[in-house]
């Protein structure tokens, strides 16, 4: 019998010497990111023309539009505009965040790229704004789960107890959808765990007659959706084709990075993380490059500015 390779096997990875050996040569990355950004040849970002001149000396800009005559680079228009970090520092980052599946704090990055934590922190949220939303509705079978996300409330300061109970109190909520036939999922932070929220974003993502796999919980009784459940509130996790193993195996993913890797996360910037580790799961076949990449491409158009991450 022959043995099972480990993980991906069939995806081709980027080990670590040879991304510092990729990503440490600013020209060399630079076109990189202009191959990624325009396949087709370098356009204008603020009018589209396709006569684009370069300046000999790069300043202040390395790229001139012949039509509309303004100058831009390859971060204009994109999560990197206005800032004056190297384009290595960028691909570096995409590479850490890419191949740790429990993500990367900000204070790793801070270490490994040599920039202050301030400035890896407001890098991550603005690398996470390329993981977008997967391509939905999902044709099913599909599993649907909710989990909570936070601290226990026997852990948190006295001052920060809520003192309502326990279980999820203090804790935010969190929803999902998996696709069996793709391996892809769908998660959002949500406000509640009522039937309007969890059935709302149920069908959002999913077609008609896609059939919907869940626990017991009230909140899915009755979707429009052909609907099988199994009682977790009895002890049963499989029924047949009834189970929600696969929402609840990326479940465990989240809880990991959150307890090891973050400790904490904003109820403010959850629905990024919780972007960041749906994104990273759903690209997990394609090879790093490929992600890193993609990566690339999704920066274009989400211009993200500090104050209001912080507002």
């Amino acid at each position: 019998m022959a043995r099972k390779a480990p993980g991906k096997y069939y995806r081709k990875g980027l080990t670590m010497p040879d991304a510092m050996a990729l990503f440490t040569d600013e020209q060399a990355v630079e076109r990189m990111f202009i191959e990624a950004r325009w396949p087709d040849g370098i356009a204008c970002p603020h009018c589209g023309s396709l006569s684009i001149g370069e300046r000999p000396d790069r300043k202040p800009l390395p790229f001139r539009c012949g039509d509309c005559h303004k100058d831009f680079s390859v971060k204009t228009g994109t999560a990197m505009e206005a800032s004056k970090l190297p384009l290595t520092k960028w691909a570096l980052a995409a590479y850490l965040m890419t191949t740790n599946l429990k993500g990367v704090s900000s204070m790793k990055l801070h270490r490994d790229l040599g920039v202050t934590q301030k400035t890896a922190w407001f890098m991550a949220h603005r690398i996470r704004e390329t993981w977008g939303a997967a391509d939905t509705p999902f044709a099913g079978p599909v599993e649907a789960d909710e989990t909570f996300i936070g601290g226990l409330e026997k852990n948190k300061h006295g001052r920060k107890r809520l003192r309502a109970g326990r279980g999820p109190v203090g804790k935010a909520p969190v929803v999902g959808v998996r696709d069996r036939e793709s391996g892809r999922v769908a998660v959002a932070h949500v406000s509640g765990t009522d039937k309007a929220t969890l059935q709302g974003f149920v069908v959002d993502q999913t077609e008609p007659s896609a059939t919907v796999y869940t626990d017991d919980h009230a909140g899915y009784q009755g979707i429009p959706r052909p609907h099988s459940t199994v009682r977790h509130s009895v002890g049963q996790y499989v029924e047949g084709m009834a189970h929600t193993n696969g929402m609840e195996s990326f479940w465990s993913m989240l809880k990991r990075g959150y307890h090891g890797t973050y400790h904490w996360m904003s109820e403010k910037h959850l629905g990024r993380y919780v972007g960041e580790f749906a994104g990273r799961h759903n690209d997990r076949r394609s090879d790093t490059l490929d992600q890193i990449r993609r990566i690339m491409a999704g920066l274009v158009g989400k211009r993200l500015k500090y104050e209001d991450l912080t507002a």
